[in-house]
């Protein structure tokens, strides 16, 4: 089962931060068609938002046809956004990490890795759109 975090100093809406966390870990293969996800009330004690936010959250995916609310239940998975790129995840992953290694050991810190990647990833999608 997925478990929310909300970074406060993203700039991003609390509701929005669980949308993507949901889109992310279908994308990723972590969750899976029939997958759970937490009850509202688990999200909401866990992360102290209000139930409407968790709510509006689940409502989004729903209408984007990821997910399905079962009354008294819960909110299942109903697709998947992960597809034939999955297997290339694990590779990728471990030359990320290592990378992510390499980074800490030249002293960046957590903001400093991630603006690098960031500035470098949009500048080889504008390469690539050029």
């Amino acid at each position: 089962m997925i478990e929310f975090h909300l970074d406060e100093r993203s700039g991003v809406s609390p509701y929005l931060q669980l949308v993507r966390q949901v889109r992310q870990a279908l994308r990723l293969g972590l969750l899976r068609e029939g997958d759970q996800l937490p009850t509202v009330k688990e999200v909401v004690a866990r992360l102290a938002i209000n139930p409407n936010t968790v709510l509006k959250a689940y409502r989004e995916l729903e209408h984007d046809g990821l997910v399905g609310a079962r009354p008294g239940v819960g909110t299942f998975v109903t697709a998947t956004l992960a597809d034939a790129s999955l297997a290339a995840h694990g590779p990728l992953r471990q030359e990320l990490r290592r990378w992510l290694a390499k980074a800490r050991r030249a002293g960046l810190d957590d903001e400093s890795i991630e603006a690098l990647f960031m500035t470098t990833f949009r500048s080889a999608a504008q390469e690539d759109i050029a």
